[in-house]
């Protein structure tokens, strides 16, 4: 999908939240889909399940 594309249906379900759900849905609805951009962006730059194993292990020790 294109970058526009994307922002559009972003954009779209931020308008959505805010309207239907008033100001705290937009602000969950903008959280998560800050933390799915994120982890999408880490996936396509060669992240793996195991990088966060082994972030979660050491930080346990």
């Amino acid at each position: 999908m294109r970058a526009p594309f994307v922002g559009m249906i972003a954009g779209m379900a931020l308008a959505f939240a805010g309207y239907f759900g008033g100001f705290g849905a937009f602000l969950l609805v903008a959280a998560l889909g800050g933390l799915g951009w994120a982890a999408g962006r880490w996936v396509e730059g060669g992240g793996t399940v195991q990088d966060v194993r082994d972030a979660f292990e050491r930080r346990n020790r």
